[in-house]
């Protein structure tokens, strides 16, 4: 059993060093975009692995988007950006950076959403309000954080939603995690300020009004609140080192 699971271990650890040195040829424009790559049979010689560790490292790469296998043709370079890469970055990312990308892309999304919103969104945007207001009534000394950052991300997310930009929905989700990390380590902490819900109502009238102006000014308003918030602590964490 034991000389199995080294054998595993062994045959992931080179899948993974081919996905590596295939990732940084593609990320380093030895392929460019549209161009086919060599074949199994190549890339196995190259790499001085077996062609089956080639083809999973490609079946890897492909899935991350930045490979394409056309059946009978080849394989082909689809993106020279690594998604995985992206998220990764994210994820070392600070408070004050997440709240910042957080406040650009969601003062684009009340923009659009100003001038594309549904009656539904507008349905959908105030029943997460209505949702984070009866958490935060039933719990006055903040004893439910993880149920308010919760609805409060589920409001949020509405906004982006209402502007009807499949992309820019897709870009927020694929942050989202982050923006959750950065809100649940905010929210947690007794210095930061209560989720304001009169700002949070007036973003939705703004979106309603059908004004992009009104609705982007009334997001950053609604963020700049705990963004300040955040500032203070991490200058008063700078102070003490």
């Amino acid at each position: 059993m034991g000389g199995e699971s080294l054998q595993a271990a062994g045959r992931r650890s080179l899948v993974d060093t081919a996905i590596e040195q295939l990732r940084a040829q593609v990320v380093g424009g030895t392929w460019p975009v549209g161009s086919q790559i060599p074949t199994e049979h190549e890339l196995a010689e190259q790499l001085r692995v077996g062609r089956n560790t080639v083809r999973e490292a490609i079946r890897v790469l492909a899935h991350a988007g930045m490979l394409v296998s056309r059946q009978g043709e080849g394989t082909f370079v689809r993106s020279t950006s690594d998604p995985a890469a992206v998220l990764r970055g994210v994820q070392r990312s600070g408070v004050r950076d997440v709240l910042e990308v957080r406040a650009a892309l969601e003062a684009e999304a009340a923009r659009l959403a100003a001038l594309r919103h549904t009656p539904e969104d507008v349905r959908r945007m105030r029943a997460a309000l209505a949702r984070e207001a009866e958490v935060m009534a039933a719990n006055p000394e903040r004893a439910n954080r993880e149920a308010t950052v919760e609805h409060d991300l589920e409001f949020h997310t509405a906004v982006v939603d209402a502007a009807h930009n499949p992309a820019l929905a897709e870009v927020y989700r694929y942050f989202g995690a982050s923006v959750r990390e950065s809100m649940t380590t905010a929210f947690g902490d007794h210095e930061m300020p209560e989720v304001d819900v009169a700002t949070h109502a007036a973003l939705v009238d703004a979106i309603e009004s059908g004004d992009p102006d009104r609705a982007e000014t009334a997001c950053r308003e609604l963020l700049a609140e705990p963004t300040a918030a955040v500032e203070q602590l991490l200058a008063a964490i700078a102070a003490r080192k």
